[in-house]
């Protein structure tokens, strides 16, 4: 059978892997019990790297405009090569996915990586991201957790207590007026008088445990990257978009195990960045792939059916309650 015969087949392959997350093996044997092939693991591997191929313009192109937009979520997770740890990192807005391999968790690469962005990244409190050069929103909901992880190690620690509270105070009517308005500046400014406040009598604490100092520190040390979304429309105060996408690569990197090459991760990475984006867009993966189309935009224009914007988490407004221990 020529290459071009199998084309179809192929996708579908790919389809099962990537979306499916069905290790090769499986989808082999599955391709050959449905179409009664013969087809052997290092075929449906050597189809794998065909297609990333076939879709590297289009990876590049989520790529770009990931970058020339307004908001960025990044995070990054460890994965193994050889036997050997190396990082993916995920940078996704509201509509586009891209999974980004290096060898380190160093964030040199962003600056080049990036460098055509200048809207809000969003992002925990790994120092990497500081070196952007753009307005930050620190992830609140992280901040949240390390607090109450504190908390509960020392529940009788009344300084750090009494923090957390005032924390809880000030952020608690942001949500309450996002939940009402969403995230529009024009509504959320006014809260801005109140952050001032809070750092007011913060710096007047002159507090006796560490780790209640530490917390001062820490909030002095990222005033100006805790509350960047009260600035501007439509950015979010958590990380939870990149979360979610990281999440997606977690039950990949459980299929591919640690046997893949860094070669081998890059096509993974390419096909996952766009049955993600994919699915940001209420595109199907699959649809996408027997298309033929190149372009993920063009090909959503020919299917009215679908419905942009479908996000599988953007919870700005559930998830407070799920984060915070003092009420």
């Amino acid at each position: 059978m020529t290459l071009l015969y199998h084309i179809p087949v192929i996708r579908i392959g790919s389809y099962q892997n990537i979306e499916l997350r069905l290790p090769q093996q499986t989808v082999a044997q599955s391709l050959n019990q449905l179409f009664g092939f013969n087809l052997s693991l290092n075929f449906v591997h050597t189809q794998k790297m065909r297609v990333s191929q076939l879709y590297k313009d289009t990876y590049e192109g989520i790529l770009s405009k990931i970058g020339s937009g307004k908001l960025i979520h990044a995070d990054e997770t460890k994965v193994s090569i050889g036997g050997k740890g190396a990082y993916v990192w995920v940078f996704t807005n509201l509509e586009e996915v891209i999974y980004y391999y290096t060898e380190t968790r160093e964030g040199d690469f962003l600056q080049k990586l990036l460098r055509k962005f200048h809207g809000v990244l969003v992002s925990d409190f790994y120092a990497a991201y500081d070196s952007m050069d753009c307005p930050q929103q620190k992830c609140l909901i992280h901040l949240m957790r390390d607090l109450n992880d504190d908390l509960l190690k020392q529940p009788f620690n009344e300084e750090l207590k009494e923090l957390v509270r005032k924390f809880v105070m000030l952020l608690k009517p942001m949500i309450e007026t996002i939940d009402r308005f969403g995230l529009k500046a024009h509504f959320l400014r006014r809260h801005k008088v109140f952050v001032e406040r809070f750092y007011k009598e913060l710096s007047k604490r002159n507090y006796r445990s560490e780790i209640a100092s530490y917390y001062k520190k820490r909030f002095e040390k990222n005033r100006d990257k805790l509350f960047t979304f009260l600035d501007y429309d439509g950015i979010p105060w958590n990380n939870n978009n990149a979360e979610h996408a990281i999440k997606a690569f977690a039950t990949l990197r459980k299929v591919i195990g640690g046997v893949s090459t860094e070669k081998g991760i890059r096509e993974y990475l390419i096909l996952l960045s766009i049955c993600e984006t994919c699915k940001y867009k209420g595109v199907s993966f699959l649809d996408f792939l027997r298309s033929g189309e190149k372009d993920i935009d063009d090909f959503f224009g020919k299917r009215p059916e679908c419905q942009k914007g479908r996000l599988p988490v953007s919870c700005q407004q559930t998830e407070l309650s799920r984060a915070l221990v003092l009420e």
